[in-house]
């Protein structure tokens, strides 16, 4: 019995075959799970030099020559160092100047590096590297190691004008950082540090500027935030009225600012278990908000128990503001007071949202107390969990007495002042602008006491 082999058959079996062999073939680069590029950049006189350094392991679809398939050929590999470094340098980088986007860079030089080559410290070692003699042609590099160093000259107008970055090197690996290093015309150095693709970074920018990137920073990190809007909720269930949520909310972001803008300057204690502590508070302060939402509905004077927590909380903000810093600048103090107008703009659209939420959940489907309980029961259950899963973290560091010396007691007379100015924030808000009256949440909770009391007497 012969077998038919038809053009179907035929052409199913080579495309097997082909699809087979290919398999066990060489494979493509792999793309690395992080890579870290290192760059400087000097405006000088009318040229701004931009020194980087990128892995070779993270050239994933440019095959460098080798000499057994493992070993770079580097008489060869010189040949095309200058194409290999305007595709993974120049076509990576947008630089501007003031607004306008700097022309297309001459690529001055480029080196293969080893991976224990370590001039990119220094502005000056790295552009020695760079400028330097090239590695001798029987030098051993592994093709997936060292470094590709790149010189770019950029036209410019001027040394002393404002430059800005746009880093696109998220296709190296998974995850790439970049670290760059800004040498302004006066010696002083700014140093960031940037992940994927950080968009548009001003490395000098104007207060307008930083104050509008910061607004916005603000805005998203209390959207984004899980555990703030449970603890803003908390706040928003026994009181749904804006009169009466406006001394609440603002005691808590005036407390939590006075934390968060004296954790910037430095003043936050610099030891391992803090953040797990402040975290740990944090959840531990929702858990009794709600807990006292089921318990005590009056909560008398809950804006100054939202005060104290609030100051806890900026300490959190201050741990997402503190990579984010890097970008305001010589602005420090208006970026800080920018992310805190970002908070509150934020708090307001959650209000906004939740309140007619509230309304429509106690008015169609259930009554009110029993509602507020429900509510205020599963966001304690939440917290808890937080409680335990940030308790358990922070059991792992072993906490340490502070020495008694002049320095503990500088920390603590600047925490004092700290603690003093809050008090006169205090006192300026609730007892002069509202006249001695106290909080308008008293006033809400003897209102319905009153109303409470007239139904009652009411035949």
């Amino acid at each position: 019995m012969s077998l038919t082999r038809s053009p179907i058959t035929v052409g199913v079996v080579l495309t097997f075959a082909i699809a087979v062999l290919g398999s066990i073939g060489p494979q493509a680069h792999e793309i690395p799970g992080d890579a870290r590029v290192q760059a400087f950049l000097k405006p000088d006189g009318q040229t701004a030099r931009l020194l980087l350094r990128v892995p070779l392991g993270s050239l994933i679809d440019t095959e460098l020559p080798t000499t057994d398939g493992i070993m770079l050929d580097l008489p060869r590999v010189d040949t095309m160092l200058s194409d290999v470094a305007v595709r993974w340098g120049a076509a990576h980088v947008e630089l501007y100047e003031e607004d306008a986007r700097l022309a297309e860079p001459r690529a001055a030089q480029a080196r293969i590096a080893l991976p224990s080559d370590l001039s990119f410290v220094t502005y000056e070692r790295a552009l020695a590297q760079v400028t330097g003699p090239r590695l001798p042609n029987d030098t051993s590099v592994v093709a997936t190691q060292g470094f590709l160093d790149m010189l770019f000259e950029y036209p410019i107008e001027s040394q002393q004008s404002r430059f800005s970055i746009h880093p696109r090197f998220e296709l190296l690996a998974m995850q790439v950082t970049t670290t760059l290093q800004l040498i302004r015309p006066d010696g002083v150095v700014r140093g960031f540090e940037m992940h994927g693709n950080p968009g548009l970074v001003r490395l000098d920018p104007r207060w307008l500027q930083a104050a509008s990137r910061f607004v916005v920073s603000g805005f998203e990190h209390i959207l984004d935030g899980v555990d703030h809007l449970l603890f803003l909720v908390c706040l928003v269930i026994p009181f749904r009225r804006f009169r009466t949520l406006v001394p609440i909310v603002t005691a808590f972001t005036l407390a939590h600012s006075v934390t968060l803008i004296a954790s910037a300057y430095g003043m936050a204690p610099n030891v391992g278990w803090f953040p797990p502590l402040v975290e740990t508070l944090i959840a531990i302060s929702i858990v009794y908000m709600a807990l006292e939402n089921i318990v005590s509905p009056g909560l008398r004077r809950r804006w100054l128990l939202t005060f104290g927590f609030g100051l806890i909380h900026g300490f959190g903000f201050s741990f997402a503001l503190r990579e984010t810093l890097q970008f305001a600048g010589s602005h420090l103090l208006t970026s800080l007071l920018a992310f805190n107008v970002g908070v509150e703009l934020g708090q307001i659209l959650v209000l906004v949202l939740i309140i007619p939420a509230l309304e429509v959940l106690f008015r169609h489907v259930t009554t009110e107390r029993v509602g507020a309980i429900l509510l205020s029961a599963l966001v304690a259950h939440t917290a808890w969990h937080w409680v335990l899963e940030r308790g358990t973290q922070l059991s792992l560091y072993q906490f340490q007495w502070p020495v008694l010396n002049a320095a503990f007691f500088a920390f603590t007379l600047r925490w004092i002042m700290v603690i003093i100015v809050a008090a006169g924030l205090v006192w300026l808000v609730f007892g002069v602008l509202l006249g001695g009256r106290g909080s308008p949440a008293t006033g809400e909770a003897a209102r319905r006491a009153q109303l409470f009391a007239s139904r009652k007497r009411s035949p």
